[in-house]
């Protein structure tokens, strides 16, 4: 993007302000400086004006011209440009007029013709290239006065900046975005800008055009016309049309660039001639969708898809005396996705569009309506004709304290307000602690708190802000969700650390397996469809059936043991969801060795119990009441967590080993719910020291030991605060009954215990039990 100090004038005062100032906050306020020119004209070129020319006597290409440079002074000079002799008031180089190192404009005499002087074009005088021939002047760069030098207009003699834009400032693809972001830079009001040219009677444009909407277009458009007589293009417009590399041959079009580029307000000429109507005809425009575009039609005919391209067929030629101008705006977030989805053809006001053009459509239709009138011999119609589709405006409620806290200094809530005013921003409930910002359209890339902080960072200046250790804080985030998380997380980093591996499956199984197995199945009319495979042709119900598949994969690539686990979800009858942990343990429970002389033991139902109490934490085993053909009748338990019966653990069924091929293996699975942390109050710890207690009863043999546990657990003895079997012994004397060993662990948080507290608390034990169960002492 290139500006030029004195084309910033146009919005922004900044006389008071230098080069260097300038350039410094351009770059604190994120526009960052490519480059940065001065041109200024050399001494002794002034404005003069032909007051006749006539042809070299010998020399068909040379003018002779008499040139008045002031103060009653006429000189002749020689010059071999063509257009010299349309020309009224050129730049003259005087005697001694220095144009470069070894270039000294002194008398001469060409072709026998005495010559005191030189007429010189733009790029003699160091300024852009604007083509062949000598630089004529005109009013645009001020006053004319003769004699004066050009060194003195500051239009000529202006400081040139390219600034290089991220892709999210569009606003700022104009001199009226830069100008409206060194507004609140500077802390300088924008110059706003006004044309009203009331002195000739116009006709309506209302009279020969009409505009309907047929179809939401997710923008603005907005159209005015005029006839054209003489279009020319005036030396400034041309100036920096060159400055900015997009001079081109025909006038209309130099000045629409011009204006886009003024005002960042999309900008498009369509011929009425032909294309659209005949002359006496009114010109009906029309808006429909095709394929997500919004297409603008006139009398059926297609003009342009708005925001991506125009029709070639209604550019605007040499002949063209009646001219539609339209201004345009759409939002740049909905145009890229259609384009990249459609893969659209476009053209070059695309990337304007693209990247968020000025919406405010009616500075862009005076700003041209101005130029073409004062400079380009056009005539407008009356009024325009517009079209705008209602959006609801963007909207963030901010804290003042919280931008603050993100940019790391507290920012006094008026600067803040003050700011966000002069960048356009729209506030509403200032007075109250959270305060609303509305989001100007030209700023489609603002969405969020962190993006208003730093719009604030950008004008007090990043330099402004003192630089401090890194204080990260962040809201308490701890839910449902993360707690779930780091739950999982836990359970897996200490599976893999027991010696498991993690498999990963499809949430599908093989419902033959299911059914063989004895697993529920989901209702019919609510399983898969369409399955992936046929052997995953029903949701699973069990996870255990895809750990034995994987099992069976490995045994077949000849691995000796294989010890997998996998959390994940399984279905019931009605497909509602529930996750669980599975794990198996298959062949060796561990590696050949010398110590165990290269024959390892076959994984047991002891090896797996201390394995999954590694994973598992704290479990209870008893009796399995699982019904599915995968328990095996001898050795398998349900797992009790909490009191509550959470999963089962099993050897394999023999006949399920044989079917999958693999040799002796241990499964379990367990609801994930039960290693869900529960809310537990801290409690003390005790400083003195405790006693291990063994009780040794008598019991019926087929009592299991959880019931006894909680029986125990239901005294809630405030000095017991373990227990936990150690020995069962059977033998004929006994007959239907056992003998049961239990440690006790009993401490005070009060003070030493003593042999008293000891006895009450294990006759209270025992006495509970003897009530319970008829348990005697051995």
């Amino acid at each position: 993007m290139i500006v030029t100090r004195t084309w910033l004038q146009n919005f922004i005062d900044i006389s008071d302000i230098s080069d260097e100032q300038l350039y410094a906050t351009l770059n604190s306020i994120g526009l960052e400086v490519d480059s940065i020119k001065r041109y200024v004209i050399p001494e002794k070129v002034v404005v003069g004006k032909v007051v006749a020319c006539e042809k070299h006597p010998d020399a068909d290409k040379l003018n002779v011209c008499q040139i008045d440079i002031g103060n009653n002074v006429t000189r002749q000079i020689v010059c071999g440009a063509a257009n010299v002799v349309h020309a009224e008031y050129v730049a003259v180089a005087t005697i001694g007029a220095k144009l470069g190192d070894d270039f000294e404009i002194k008398h001469a005499k060409l072709r026998g013709v005495e010559s005191e002087g030189m007429i010189c074009s733009a790029s003699e005088l160091g300024l852009p290239d604007i083509g062949d021939g000598i630089m004529i002047l005109d009013k645009s760069i001020g006053k004319l006065q003769v004699g004066k030098e050009l060194r003195e207009y500051e239009v000529l003699n202006d400081t040139v900046i390219e600034i290089e834009l991220t892709a999210n400032r569009g606003d700022c693809l104009s001199i009226y975005g830069v100008a409206r972001d060194l507004s609140a830079a500077f802390d300088i009001p924008l110059i706003p800008f006004e044309y009203d040219n009331l002195k000739k009677e116009k006709i309506g444009i209302a009279r020969v055009a009409e505009l309907k909407k047929t179809a939401h277009i997710n923008g603005s458009l907005q159209y005015s016309m005029a006839e054209i007589k003489e279009p020319k293009t005036s030396l400034l417009i041309t100036l920096r049309l060159a400055l900015i590399d997009e001079l081109q041959n025909d006038n209309i079009s130099n000045m629409i660039k011009y204006a886009t580029h003024t005002t960042g307000v999309i900008l498009r000429a369509y011929k009425t001639r032909e294309v659209l109507v005949e002359a006496e005809d009114k010109i009906t425009i029309n808006t429909s969708m095709k394929n997500g575009v919004t297409a603008i039609e006139a009398n059926g005919k297609l003009l342009s898809i708005l925001g991506i391209r125009q029709n070639e067929e209604s550019k605007i030629d040499d002949q063209t005396t009646k001219i539609l101008f339209e201004a345009s705006y759409i939002n740049p977030t909905i145009l890229v996705d259609v384009v990249s989805d459609q893969k659209l053809e476009t053209d070059e006001l695309y990337y304007n569009t693209s990247r968020g053009s000025e919406p405010k459509l009616s500075l862009g239709t005076k700003y041209l309506t101005y130029i073409l009138e004062n400079y380009g011999g056009c005539n407008f119609f009356d009024g325009v004709l517009s079209l705008e589709e209602e959006s609801e405006p963007k909207f963030l409620s901010v804290n003042d304290k919280e931008i603050s806290t993100i940019i790391g200094k507290d920012i006094n809530k008026a600067t803040i307000l003050h700011i966000l005013t002069a960048l356009g921003f729209k506030l509403q409930n200032t007075g109250e602690e959270t305060f609303g910002v509305v989001i100007p359209k030209f700023r489609h890339d603002i969405v969020n708190i962190q993006d208003i902080a730093e719009e604030i960072v950008r004008i007090v200046g990043i330099n402004n802000i003192e630089a401090k250790p890194l204080n990260f804080t962040e809201a308490q985030r701890t839910n449902a969700t993360t707690v779930r998380y780091y739950a999982k997380k836990g359970l897996k980093q200490r599976a893999v650390a027991a010696g498991f591996y993690e498999s990963v499956s499809y949430a599908f199984s093989d419902k033959s397996l299911l059914e063989q197995y004895n697993f529920p199945l989901v209702k019919e009319e609510l399983d898969v469809i369409n399955p992936i495979t046929e052997d995953l042709n029903t949701l699973r119900t069990t996870i255990l059936i895809n750990l034995l598949n994987a099992a069976k994969r490995n045994i077949s690539y000849s691995k000796r043991s294989i010890a997998l686990f996998e959390i994940g979800t399984v279905f019931d009858e009605d497909r509602n969801e529930k996750e669980v942990i599975s794990f198996i343990f298959a062949g060796q429970k561990e590696s050949e060795t010398v110590i165990n002389t290269g024959k390892p033991a076959l994984i047991d139902f002891n090896t797996f119990v201390q394995k999954l109490s590694v994973v598992l934490g704290d479990i209870s085993l008893r009796s399995s009441t699982e019904n599915n053909a995968l328990i095996h009748p001898y050795q398998s338990a349900d797992i009790i967590i909490n009191g509550s019966i959470c999963g089962f653990m099993t050897k394999l069924h023999p006949t399920a080993a044989e079917a999958f091929d693999i040799p002796q293996a241990y499964i379990a699975e367990i609801d994930f719910d039960a290693f869900i942390p529960q809310h537990i109050n801290a409690t003390a710890i005790s400083k003195f020291q405790g006693v291990y207690k063994d009780l040794s009863i008598v019991i019926d043999q087929n009592l299991p030991y959880n019931q006894v546990e909680t029986v125990i657990n239901s005294l809630k003895l405030p000095l017991l605060k373990k227990c936990y079997p150690i020995d069962i012994y059977k033998d004929e004397n006994l007959v239907e009954q056992k003998s049961l060993t239990i440690r006790l662990f009993i401490q005070s948080i009060e003070g030493t215990l003593s042999d008293k507290a000891i006895e009450e608390t294990t006759q209270a034990i025992l006495s509970a039990l003897d009530n319970a169960y008829g348990a005697k002492l051995r």
